[in-house]
């Protein structure tokens, strides 16, 4: 059997100490190594196939150096985007990542926590369905580190990072009114849910008396996304356009809308949220909001991972601006 590599073999043949092997296969203070040093021991490592005791780190550190992550749905491009964004950047810092979907259920969300911290991860990165407030105090109370994201509760003090939602939903609808619609309907989930709520929100503020607000129910997605489409256009004022709260209510709109056999963006303009690759496919590139899912990653590492090293002594967080990229589904040329 092959005997197992060790630090100190690292360093005997890169020809350096094996404090500062450790400290470059941990990612510690490699602002006072040369980059070629640095470069010469992972080269080293990898070529002798070095696996780290975990055990012995972990013994040492007091810590598993494993995150969970909790998503609404790891098969939403949403959630799968971010959970790949988190996994690398934590990696980067010497973690692994433990993953769960929610499906948007309160009791499997508070299943998961329980799994996680029984796991022994050492913080946690959460995106909440509702109902959830309880679970935020017994983090908080639990002492456990915790970052939430994309959700959070305004009247909880906690880590979190998200977008401007509110903001988003103007942007969409000043887009819309300055093509010259009038007339738009606004979909989104019958939910508690803050930032979707601010979704709302930021459109109707603007629309005023001309808003209509199409409410879904999550687990009849298709038939109320169908059914709000037929209210708008049935009005005696229809809609000349739709905004849409999520990439999943867009597509299911997008495809009600294709079955009528109107044209988009001639008899109605669309926007949705979040990037798919969905709305690539569709005849009209859909425009969309797109939240900058880099910066809310790395972000929600880097807040989690200094409440690690600081046993959670403050509270951090990060509000992101939006970006509406326009296309095709929403520009009427004349």
């Amino acid at each position: 059997m092959k005997a197992k590599v060790s630090i100190k073999t690292i360093a005997e043949q890169v020809g350096v100490s094996t404090t500062l092997v450790s400290y470059v296969l941990n990612n510690k203070n490699e602002n006072r190594i040369s980059k070629e040093v640095a470069a010469k021991i992972r080269q080293v490592a990898k070529e002798l196939n070095y696996q780290p005791n975990q055990i012995a780190r972990s013994l040492k550190s007091q810590k598993t150096f494993t995150i969970g992550l909790i998503v609404a749905d790891i098969a939403n491009p949403f959630s799968s985007q971010m959970a790949r964004i988190i996994e690398d950047e934590a990696k980067k810092n010497g973690y692994s990542v433990i993953f769960g979907s929610s499906d948007e259920s309160e009791k499997k969300t508070r299943d998961l926590i329980t799994l996680l911290i029984n796991r022994q991860v050492d913080g946690l990165i959460v995106a909440l369905p509702e109902h959830c407030e309880d679970q935020v105090l017994y983090l908080k109370e639990s002492g456990i580190p915790f970052v939430l994201i994309d959700r959070y509760y305004p009247s909880i003090p906690s880590n979190f990072v998200a977008i401007d939602n509110y903001d988003a939903a103007r942007k969409a609808i000043i887009h819309l009114q300055s093509y010259g619609h009038k007339r738009i309907g606004v979909i989104s989930y019958q939910t508690s849910l803050f930032h979707l709520n601010e979704r709302v929100r930021g459109a109707v503020d603007l629309l005023k008396e001309q808003a209509m607000v199409g409410e879904v129910r999550i687990d009849h997605t298709d038939e109320d996304v169908a059914n709000a489409i037929k209210g708008f256009l049935a009005d005696e004022n229809p809609v000349d356009a739709i905004f849409a709260t999520t990439n999943l209510l867009t597509i299911c709109g997008l495809k009600y809308i294709n079955g009528l056999g109107l044209k988009i963006p001639d008899q109605l303009a669309v926007v949705g949220f979040d990037e798919t690759d969905a709305f690539d496919l569709f005849y009209a590139p859909v425009t969309y909001v797109k939240q900058p899912m880099a910066e809310l990653g790395l972000k929600s590492v880097r807040i989690l991972l200094d409440a690690i090293e600081k046993k959670g002594s403050s509270i951090e967080s990060a509000i992101f601006e939006t970006e509406l990229v326009v296309r095709k589904s929403s520009v009427v040329t004349l």
